[in-house]
């Protein structure tokens, strides 16, 4: 195969997982465009369940995809090959991530402010812009963030979707020693979040349908595993017997049954952080509880975890495949068969 071309996973229309829609083409390198440009080359690329939603077309009337046909993936890490000759920060050589923020326009009030996610003209690694089921991605040096060698590639990918997503999630929880968390779905984001809330001092106590994963938040510190039930109100009575009532709870669990579960769970005056697509039931204000929304996160955000994770015991706990079992992995990560993450290697 020529230099100038490689492997990916192209998405033409949207539809079911089970169909296959995932083919695996040889596509034209992409180009180095801006000066500070940074041709990469994809060593590890996370399978989240977003793709899943964005590939079977759950999604549409958010826009994503906005353009087909598109290569998935928003949480990649690779190897510079070669810098655009106005890059600065990052060299030819250097192994750096790419989240979901691929870009913003950096002028408006929320790039000024330090909150770049949040921009109207952000684009979307994998869903506006080609993504990270490939072997090569170009990319801003001014949208990478560095990655130390303690983190080898396939955990570190993780780091770059479900662990922005848990770091940012877990600090909008207000954690603190003495305060309860609860975290609602343990899967490729929970399980970073259980560890990242046992960091702060907070009581963790994780929930899941599934016994193995809460076996895993076990394994990985957490204080407590409730197991859900299918009512809302029969989990509430649950937990008040086991646990009583908590602080704060984060959920990742995309049912509008957990969020409704979440909002019963917390004290009066608590706090829920909804990190999750999902409509909020059932919500009193005479209870003054809080319900906060979180995305991913800015660049310092990243940088921020990235530090975290090379200097603590986080575990990234993943599995890895090659790039063409694609469909097959969304499949199981459908079908919740995924215990954690599930990890891409060209």
């Amino acid at each position: 195969m020529p230099v100038s071309d490689m492997k990916a996973m192209v998405l033409d229309r949207c539809a079911p997982i089970e169909t296959r829609p995932l083919k695996l083409r040889t596509l034209a390198n992409p180009e180095i465009k801006n000066r500070n440009d940074l041709f990469i080359e994809i060593e590890a690329c996370g399978v989240c369940r977003s793709n899943l939603h964005m590939i079977e077309g759950d999604w549409k009337d958010r826009d994503s995809p906005s353009v087909l046909p598109v290569v998935p993936g928003h949480e990649v890490v690779g190897v510079v090959k070669k810098a655009g000759a106005g890059a600065r920060r990052i060299k030819q050589g250097d192994r750096v991530g790419i989240q979901p923020l691929f870009s913003s326009c950096l002028k408006c009030g929320y790039c000024k402010s330090g909150k770049e996610h949040l921009c109207d003209d952000a684009e979307i690694t994998g869903e506006s812009v080609q993504g990270g089921y490939a072997e090569f991605i170009v990319a801003s040096e001014d949208f990478v963030t560095p990655i130390p060698d303690s983190i080898d590639s396939p955990h570190a990918a993780p780091l770059f979707c479900p662990g922005i997503t848990a770091y940012k999630a877990v600090k909008a929880s207000e954690p603190a020693k003495g305060r309860s968390v609860g975290i609602f779905g343990v899967g490729g984001v929970g399980h970073l979040a259980v560890q990242l809330a046992k960091m702060e001092g907070s009581r963790v106590v994780a929930i899941s349908r599934a016994k193995k994963h809460l076996d895993l938040a076990k394994k990985l510190g957490a204080d407590n595993a409730v197991a859900y039930q299918d009512s809302p109100d029969q989990f509430v009575k649950q937990l008040k017997k086991e646990e009583g009532l908590l602080d704060s709870a984060i959920v990742f669990a995309p049912s509008e049954n957990a969020i409704d579960a979440a909002i019963k769970s917390v004290k009066k005056g608590g706090l829920v952080v909804v990190g999750v697509v999902g409509n909020i039931p059932n919500f009193s204000a005479f209870d003054e509880k809080t319900v906060r929304g979180t995305v991913i996160g800015s660049r310092q955000d990243m940088a921020d975890l990235v530090k975290v994770a090379s200097e603590s015991s986080l575990k990234v706990v993943i599995e890895t495949h090659r790039l063409a079992e694609a469909n097959e992995v969304l499949a199981r990560l459908k079908n919740s068969e995924v215990e954690a993450r599930a990890v891409l290697v060209p």
